[in-house]
């Protein structure tokens, strides 16, 4: 990490990866780039569906590989670079048939290292290979939540997924949230955690880097009147007037409260919920 020095008040405490000592490159390959129009959390009729987003810097859309389908077929990587879509690190890769494709790296891969996608492919770090063929103990990410899916699970800066037992055609997963979870042992996994795991130690400084990251201001509920959210309204500074926290639609929110739908289709899947609240 590198922390600024205090020369302006938002610099004060501000703190940043050191991209200069883990990056190769600055400009992506443009073949695997193309602009695209942020939608500012809007749906097609224009109307606000996801709050608190607009704005922002203008990015380059980099198309990630996470389907994986190049078997058997070793790659090299060519550079590490920075991507304004993801906390992780991506890795322009090179495979021996000339093809290059950008795919999420691994942490503590390097330029010039290689890996494989293969069912025999060994238990090494970048490689990816079944879960059923996974040994127990190992992390993994980029997981897929059923075969040939593409991968859904332990994709962010510094995630991973254990693999904790097999058994009856599934592996058991413990989750970054500490979810304990069944996927199936012919779903495909990469061996390791993803890159940039000291993203969750920054320190934005200002409320200006909010901004150009696209997310708008939130507003506290008891800041509202009591029209516009449940815990608004009152003289001064009042209570929220519920046992329990809730959104502004009066859904439980925060606070340690359980959220997940009763009759999810997951729920069989689910061996152990995750730990919620400050016991976490």
């Amino acid at each position: 990490m590198k922390k600024l020095k205090p020369k302006t008040p938002g610099s004060r405490g501000t703190a940043i990866v050191s991209y200069k000592k883990i990056l190769t490159k600055s400009k992506p390959h443009k073949a695997l780039t193309k602009g695209f129009r942020r939608g500012s959390g809007r749906n097609s009729a224009g109307r606000i569906t996801t709050r608190h987003k607009g704005g922002g810097h203008k990015r380059r859309f980099r198309e990630i590989d996470f389907k994986y389908n190049k078997r058997d077929m070793e790659a090299r990587i060519e550079s590490v670079e920075y991507d304004p879509n993801r906390s992780g690190f991506i890795a322009l890769v090179l495979f021996r048939d000339g093809e290059r494709r950008y795919v999420v790296v691994s942490k503590g891969v390097t330029v010039g290292d290689t890996f494989i996608v293969s069912e025999n492919a060994p238990v090494k770090l970048g490689n990816r290979l079944p879960l059923g063929k996974i040994p127990i103990g190992t992390f993994v990410y980029n997981v897929e939540l059923k075969p040939e899916g593409g991968a859904r699970i332990a994709r962010s800066a510094g995630n991973a997924a254990e693999v904790i037992a097999h058994d009856q055609g599934h592996t058991n997963l413990k989750m970054p949230s500490s979810e304990v979870r069944k996927v199936p042992s012919l779903a495909w996994a990469s061996i390791g955690e993803v890159s940039n795991d000291e993203h969750k130690l920054v320190v934005l400084g200002k409320a200006g880097r909010k901004r150009w990251m696209g997310i708008r201001p939130t507003v506290r509920g008891a800041a509202m009147n009591a029209v516009d959210h449940p815990h608004g309204g009152g003289e001064g500074r009042a209570g929220r007037g519920h046992r329990r926290a809730r959104t502004k639609w009066g859904k439980p929110s925060g606070k340690g409260q359980k959220t997940r739908k009763p009759k999810k289709y997951s729920n069989s899947l689910i061996l152990r919920r995750r730990k919620v609240g400050k016991r976490r």
